[in-house]
C-alpha cells in the first residue's frame, strides 16, 4: 500500500522519541504521527477519526509498555503478534514476524508474543495472572486502536510494538523507574528506520494503492 504510515501513541514522551527519530526513507512520504492519550476510550476515538479519514499505508501502534513475565529487561522491544483485551477480544497481527525481524537488524532485542490491554496498571499478582494466561506485555491503547481499524480499515496492516519501561522485577514506581524510562526512550527513537525498513518491504508487495495524506507530520493531539 502506498500511502504514508500512521503512527499512533498514547504520551507526550512516546510522541517527543518517535518524531526525532531518522524517518528518511520513509514510504509514501512522511509517517503521520498522533497521540491518541491514555486509555481505550481515547485510543479508540482518536483512532477511528483518523482511520475514517482513509490513504494511509499501514498503521503502527508504538510507545512504552510494562513486560508480564521474566526474562525481558527494560529497554527490550515486545512485537505483538495478538493483542486482547478483558472482554475476550482477539486481534491477531499478520506482519509481526517482519517488524520483529526489522527491529533485530537494527539490532534491537526483540521478544514476539501477546500483548494484553487493560484499564489500569497492573502489579503484582495480577500482572503474574496475566503472563499466566500467556501474555507478554500490558498496556492500555492497542487493542481499542485495532477495534477501530477493524471498524473503519479493516484491510490496513497493522502492528503494535511496546518498549519495555518496566518488569515484574522492577515496576513502575520503584527506584530504577527513571534509568529503565531513559533506557526505553532511547531504545524507542532507535528503533524508527527499523519502522521505515518495515513499511517499505509492505509497500512493495502487491496491494491496492490508497491516496497520500499530507506530506508533513502533524502537531500531537492533546
Amino acid at each position: 500500500m502506498n500511502g504514508p504510515l500512521l503512527v499512533l501513541c498514547a504520551l507526550g514522551p512516546e510522541a517527543w522519541a518517535l518524531r526525532g527519530g531518522d524517518w528518511s526513507g520513509a514510504a509514501g512520504g512522511p509517517p503521520v504521527l498522533a497521540r491518541t492519550g491514555m486509555g481505550r476510550r481515547a485510543a479508540g476515538r482518536k483512532a477511528g477519526a483518523l482511520l475514517d479519514a482513509g490513504g494511509y499505508g499501514a498503521l503502527l501502534v508504538a510507545g512504552f509498555g510494562a513486560a508480564l513475565g521474566p526474562g525481558v529487561r527494560p529497554g527490550e522491544v515486545i512485537v505483538a503478534d495478538r493483542v486482547t483485551d478483558p472482554e475476550g477480544g482477539a486481534y491477531p497481527l499478520a506482519t509481526a514476524t517482519a517488524l520483529a525481524t526489522a527491529l533485530e537488524e537494527a539490532g534491537l532485542r526483540v521478544h514476539l508474543g501477546t500483548h494484553r490491554t487493560v484499564d489500569r496498571v497492573v502489579r503484582g499478582p495480577a500482572r503474574a495472572r496475566l503472563h499466566r494466561e500467556g501474555a507478554l506485555a500490558v498496556d492500555m491503547e492497542a487493542a481499542a486502536v485495532l477495534a477501530a481499524r477493524a471498524a473503519h480499515a479493516p484491510d490496513l496492516p497493522a502492528a503494535v510494538l511496546r518498549v519495555v519501561v518496566d518488569t515484574p522485577a522492577h515496576e513502575l514506581l520503584r527506584p530504577g523507574t527513571l534509568p529503565a524510562g531513559v533506557r526505553a526512550w532511547r531504545t524507542l527513537r532507535t528503533a524508527v528506520p527499523a519502522l521505515t525498513a518495515w513499511h517499505r518491504r509492505l509497500a512493495a508487495a502487491p496491494a491496492p494503492l490508497t491516496t497520500p495524506q499530507p506530506s508533513t507530520l502533524p502537531q500531537e493531539a492533546s
